[in-house]
């Protein structure tokens, strides 16, 4: 991995660009579409035909060729989940179509042997990669370049192209990818009925437009995009406190899906699943009803305390503060125990910015009183 220089982390960062409201919600999305799609299991065989029809693939497998790390062969998946900051049909409400989508979030989701554990890497998109030379999805050469930012991989080959630079970083096979574009997010949230919180200390965040006391709340979907938007109202400001709170959030929501009874109510079950379908791009392993009810099948006794998230380790990029750089020891202690089938262990983190500050605390899925700090999970 190249490198521009081993200079001391930073005690905190600050970007500089503002980002539009979209590219903040996609992880939410993301996660959303994962777990609306837990939820129905089996039972969602009676409306087959029209959520199937939802579902469009991708052919990761074709696109990247043998070239590529062997699976793990012991139970265990990983799957890649990217969030998009595309900007066309409906997502202009969001924002203008800057020329090309980028994966605004991106998520490692290692599933343990078992599938009862999962371990969570969110990779931050400004993270400066050596991204590999690649095929896009019309067979077109990508050219590599080094230091280059993580989620222009998306931008310029598209998810074969984000798949192999994840893969060449970690040195792990994706054996799945999920892409949600974040226009879902906001329905989601509100088809479930909203997903209930603890915040620990108030949240004020003009540029968000969100204001929350201390205290429980049930968000609906334009509070809930407020939340993952923020970044002024909790922690330092930067980016990497805000994956914190996105952490946070992914496990309530969760956890408010493990709660709702969607069998008593088939028209309830049906529009969570009818939504999620339509939020996901998922591979093409994966992008029939039958292989995406068996895939969630598989994934179904993991609930939030079964689920470890960590930042890779990174450091601010002393030349440029809206930029970061992997800790290569540290990252590989995270993939090499991933490999292996091991937590990551917590030395990987300690040195690591990414994984600092007090964001996480913030939000918990939790009816926690305000003041107290939420139980941590993994």
């Amino acid at each position: 991995m190249s490198d521009r220089t081993s200079g001391r982390i930073r005690g905190s960062g600050r970007r500089r660009a503002e980002r539009s409201r979209g590219r903040r919600a996609t992880v939410v999305a993301a996660w959303s579409a994962a777990a609306l799609v837990l939820v129905g299991g089996s039972g969602l065989g009676y409306v087959y035909f029209s959520l199937d029809g939802n579902l469009r693939g991708v052919d990761i497998n074709a696109q990247l060729g043998g070239d590529r790390p062997a699976g793990s062969g012991d139970g265990a998946e990983n799957i890649l989940v990217l969030g998009s900051d595309s900007r066309s049909g409906a997502n202009a409400a969001y924002g203008k179509d800057g020329g090309g989508a980028r994966s605004d979030t991106a998520m490692v989701v290692h599933v343990y042997p078992g599938h009862q554990k999962a371990t969570v890497v969110s990779i931050p998109r400004d993270t400066l990669v050596d991204r590999p030379a690649c095929t896009d999805s019309r067979g077109t050469a990508v050219a590599g370049q080094p230091l280059a930012m993580f989620n222009t991989a998306y931008e310029v080959g598209g998810p074969a192209c984000a798949v192999k630079t994840v893969e060449r970083m970690s040195g792990l096979r994706m054996d799945h990818y999920i892409e949600v574009d974040f226009t879902g997010f906001k329905k989601m949230v509100d088809t479930l009925g909203g997903v209930k919180i603890t915040t620990t200390r108030a949240i004020d965040d003009p540029q968000s437009h969100l204001k929350l006391p201390a205290g429980t709340h049930t968000l609906d979907g334009e509070q809930a995009l407020g939340l993952v938007r923020t970044r002024h109202g909790v922690g330092d400001g930067s980016d990497l406190g805000r994956i914190q709170l996105q952490q946070a959030f992914i496990k309530a929501l969760i956890q408010q899906v493990r709660s709702v009874d969607v069998f008593g109510s088939p028209k309830k079950l049906y529009d969570l699943a009818d939504t999620a379908t339509r939020a996901i791009v998922p591979d093409s392993q994966l992008d029939t009803l039958n292989k995406l009810i068996g895939f969630a099948d598989g994934l179904k006794k993991l609930g939030p305390d079964d689920i470890h998230t960590v930042t890779l380790p990174v450091r601010y990029d002393p030349a440029d503060p809206n930029r970061v750089l992997p800790l290569p020891a540290a990252a590989q202690q995270v993939w090499s125990a991933l490999k292996q089938d091991r937590p990551v262990p917590a030395a990987a983190t300690r040195d690591s910015a990414g994984d600092q500050g007090p964001a996480g605390s913030v939000v918990s899925g939790r009816q926690t009183a305000p003041g107290s700090a939420p139980g941590s999970a993994g």
